[in-house]
């Protein structure tokens, strides 16, 4: 194989990923046109055909996705032993992908990656904020970070912060006008200000836990947010009743512009884990993101 072959198989891998030749090439940083004569080479010399375009879409043959099945394992353990020699230098050096929640970013990851860089200045890191649960392994990330409950079975866990308790909040305005509910039910009569994933859609149920009974409740209000900092706003002005994290309400409730009820169906639930998947092997600078994040705990 020539060594412009390994170059035009990962171009081959790129347009099928963004099953674009104008997304791929800007991707890769090379023109259209020099990309589209890189898989027609490609297609010459092997004498088949790898790929079906046409004006909206470009999605491979059945000899393209048999291609796709060699190359990825293939080129998956060429990457990884290309970052096992970092090891070598003296100094960590790499980039890391990183997908993360808001919150957890803000109150796990941040820290850790602001200290980070700036004892490393030769590593990157990148880090993308989404609510929901991403493939990290479909959309090339090293890693995410993610609440424990939420993992799939097939990803290595690390758990990377202290269970965390939710808070269900309210104005004190709000309450001399309405009563102080007792339990999850009595959400039924309130005004509460809802949370919409970014992700999915979605709008979160709150969900209760007190002596082992689990309750799920669907709550309605005026107001559907999907910013924490705008629902405690939002409740500090008396809109209503929000549900949220024990810190992210910590001030409001400590200067008593926030009351919290229902304390008792707010129980610990298992905290922020790191997760990736098992057949990548670590490099060096995730290692050591591993370990400053382990050093926090």
């Amino acid at each position: 194989m020539q060594k412009d072959d390994l170059g035009s198989l990962a171009m081959f891998l790129a347009v099928v990923d963004e099953r674009s030749f104008t997304h791929a090439a800007a991707k890769l940083g090379i023109s259209q046109s020099a990309l589209s004569h890189a898989m027609r080479r490609l297609e010459e010399k092997l004498g088949l055909r790898l790929l079906n375009r046409t004006t909206r879409s470009v999605a491979p043959t059945d000899a393209g996705n048999r291609l796709i099945e060699t190359l990825r394992p293939a080129l998956a353990d060429i990457d990884s032993k290309l970052i096992s020699l970092t090891q070598y230098r003296e100094r960590p050096a790499g980039t890391i992908r990183l997908t993360a929640s808001e919150h957890a970013a803000r109150t796990i990851l941040w820290p850790v990656i602001d200290q980070l860089t700036r004892d490393n200045p030769d590593i990157k890191i990148e880090l993308n904020i989404e609510s929901g649960l991403t493939d990290i392994v479909a959309e090339q990330y090293d890693a995410g970070v993610r609440l424990g409950e939420r993992l799939a079975k097939d990803m290595i866990a690390v758990r990377i912060g202290p269970p965390l308790r939710m808070a269900v909040v309210g104005a004190p305005s709000y309450f001399t006008r309405r009563s102080i509910p007792a339990t999850p039910h009595d959400l039924a009569q309130h005004t509460c200000i809802n949370y919409r994933f970014v992700s999915n859609g979605g709008l979160y149920i709150w969900e209760f836990e007190k002596a082992g009974r689990e309750v799920r409740i669907k709550v309605d209000g005026q107001l559907v947010l999907n910013r924490a900092d705008l629902m405690i706003e939002a409740a500090v002005a008396g809109h209503g009743i929000a549900f949220l994290t024990e810190d992210q309400v910590s001030d409001a409730l400590a200067n008593g512009t926030l009351i919290r009820v229902l304390d008792d169906w707010c129980e610990p639930f298992d905290g922020y884990h790191l997760y990736y998947a098992s057949r990548r092997q670590p490099s060096p600078v995730f290692t050591l993101l591993l370990e400053a994040l382990r050093a926090r705990k």
